[in-house]
């Protein structure tokens, strides 16, 4: 088991394996991208129109990255605003779509985000699920850590429900008063849940917020995983090794006597 002095990259020395769901386990960051997009060129537009100020879309890559990806909801809403120097109260959870707030415009891009799930479904990862199931084989403890509060409908709807012994979402995360990553509670409440210290335990991310947030909690391993092309990111970001095909970490499971 990993001790959290010395590095290793051996994920079978590991006894917990920690996993983002968006886009790394299923290929729905791409719909969470245009969903925002669909709310934030809307919004902007607006904004712009009322102040007769240029138009500055919004960016699936720069500020998709930097600002909303891996990050709650409403955090994310705010986060970017406050990139672009708009400050709208934050209203309340319930406040209707329509509603020019930070939480109204986070119930928007949540309508925008279903109508694509509906029309598209859920793809998956096939190489992390062959890694999480090769895990739970060789008696690690697996969680699922992540900032979507359709997370678990999602793991219904694509079959894979039951393959995680805990889930952390952003229903947890409200109810628990976590504060979203690049905060280290939401990974942390799931070492805690798996009985699993932090150093003991991997994090995969593709999330720039999210491998912050596996570096600020001090676990032993940090995966950066990469489906975009921008390992460079990650790694500046904070992970510790990036991986394009998590399969390569099979072959240390399969070495191992299946406990750490």
């Amino acid at each position: 088991m990993a001790d959290g002095s010395e590095l290793t990259t051996d994920i079978a020395q590991y006894e917990a394996l920690l996993f983002d769901l968006d886009g790394v386990i299923t290929r729905t960051a791409t719909l969470h991208a245009a969903a925002w997009k669909d709310l934030f060129d809307d919004f902007l537009a607006g904004w712009a129109r009322s102040r007769d100020e240029p138009f500055m879309p919004f960016d699936t890559g720069g500020d998709y990255l930097l600002y909303v990806d891996g990050r709650r909801r409403y955090d994310g809403v705010d986060t970017f605003l406050r990139s672009r120097r708009i400050e709208l109260p934050h209203g309340d959870p319930a406040d209707p779509p329509e509603a020019e707030t930070v939480c109204g415009l986070g119930n928007r891009k949540n309508g925008y985000f279903n109508q694509r799930l509906a029309q598209l479904g859920v793809e998956i990862f096939d190489d992390a699920v062959e890694l999480v199931t090769a895990a739970r084989r060789h008696g690690r403890k697996v969680a699922v850590v992540s900032a979507s509060e359709n997370c678990t409908p999602i793991l219904s709807r694509a079959g894979l429900l039951d393959l995680f012994d805990v889930r952390v979402t952003g229903v947890e995360a409200a109810a628990l008063h976590l504060p979203g990553k690049p905060a280290p509670d939401t990974y942390l409440k799931a070492a805690e849940l798996l009985g699993t210290p932090p150093a003991a335990a991997v994090v995969f991310e593709d999330a720039i917020s999210g491998v912050q947030a596996g570096r600020a909690g001090g676990f032993g391993l940090v995966v950066g995983v990469d489906r975009r092309g921008e390992g460079d990111v990650l790694l500046e970001q904070g992970a510790h090794v990036v991986s394009a095909d998590l399969r390569e970490f099979l072959g240390s499971l399969s070495a191992s006597s299946g406990h750490p």
